[in-house]
């Protein structure tokens, strides 16, 4: 049953991620081909609770896609099983949710 759900978790959020993806690739062609520095990138993003919410949801979506990922790998070809794995799998996913929740914090509200 839990793998299951996993497998329906991982693909609820490659939904989520998709047109994510599409919109951050959008943003970086308009911001690059308009010539925008970093700074002033930044001065667009900070304190905007629409990226906020846009970069949010895209880190949640990605720690949980990729730790689920990376735990079916870990079991498949490295034969890792129970405790072990399940460890492996929360540890991925809270340290890209970690990670990548300072990279949104650091660009919308820092």
């Amino acid at each position: 049953m839990l793998d299951l759900k996993l497998y329906m978790a991982q693909r609820l959020t490659a939904l989520i991620m998709a047109p994510l993806v599409i919109g951050h690739i959008a943003v970086m062609i308009y911001a690059i081909q308009g010539g925008l520095s970093a700074a002033e990138i930044l001065g667009r993003t900070q304190g905007s609770v629409f990226w906020f919410a846009f970069y949010g949801l895209f880190v949640l979506a990605v720690s949980v896609h990729a730790a689920i990922g990376l735990r079916v790998i870990a079991h498949e070809w490295g034969g890792l099983k129970g405790p072990a794995l399940s460890a492996l799998t929360w540890a991925v996913g809270l340290g890209l949710l970690i990670m990548g929740a300072r990279a949104v914090w650091a660009v919308t509200w820092a």
